[in-house]
């Protein structure tokens, strides 16, 4: 377990404020302790796992992009990042999850789009439409297009994604966060979907837990 290195401005804050209040309070043994607890969980959320491995590494496998609880899985007739019908995988990450996002597979990517909104709670299904949003649309080493969608909500009013159109990436990689609380989609064309491994409610980890996996027709021969 490490610090992510998209924290580092807020653990440089809250361990500087820590320090401060401990310095001048100190005779306060209640207020020294408090801000050592606010500091202990703003750094557990920026923690960031190490040495974590995909349940896979089956190329018909896509795994999950965040941690968190499974909120929802939807079919829509349309979405741009497939250009066609769609299976949204949702994921509500509460401000105890870790907030790494990481990457379903290999993929390259071909388009990104931030879209200013509204910072609704991320448990509502409003939200997942009309928040600020950040949709990252990639292409498997295969030619297979699906998306991954950052949503921000109540409390998150930053999302983090350094990411450049043309990238290579492989499967678990980091590539952002959204900072105190959200929601993250996995978006597959629903032509290519042989199963949906998991169901609403379900809760799945980062980089290892498999959501969706491919027909063998959407691989070629």
């Amino acid at each position: 377990m490490t610090l992510s290195r998209y924290g580092v401005r807020e653990w440089g804050l809250a361990t500087a404020a820590a320090v401060a209040i401990i310095v001048w309070f100190w005779p306060n043994q209640w207020i020294a302790l408090s801000s050592i607890f606010v500091w202990i969980v703003v750094a557990g959320f920026f923690r960031d796992p190490l040495l974590r491995r995909p349940a896979t590494d089956d190329t018909k496998d896509l795994v999950s992009p965040a941690d968190g609880v499974v909120s929802a899985v939807i079919d829509v007739p349309s979405h741009e990042s497939v250009d066609g019908p769609a299976v949204i995988v949702r994921i509500f990450l509460s401000v105890l999850d870790v907030h790494i996002n990481r990457m379903p597979c290999d993929a390259e990517l071909v388009h990104m789009r931030h879209m200013p909104g509204r910072y609704l709670d991320a448990r509502t299904e409003e939200s997942a439409r009309v928040n600020e949003s950040n949709l990252l649309c990639l292409r498997t080493p295969t030619g297979i297009r699906f998306g991954v969608r950052q949503v921000s909500g109540a409390i998150a009013r930053r999302i983090v994604c350094p990411l450049r159109v043309g990238d290579l990436l492989s499967r678990g990689q980091r590539f952002g966060m959204i900072k105190f609380g959200s929601t993250t989609e996995l978006i597959v064309p629903r032509a290519l979907v042989e199963a949906i491994l998991v169901t609403k409610g379900a809760r799945v980890k980062g980089g290892v837990t498999i959501l969706v996996r491919l027909r063998d027709s959407a691989l070629p021969s």
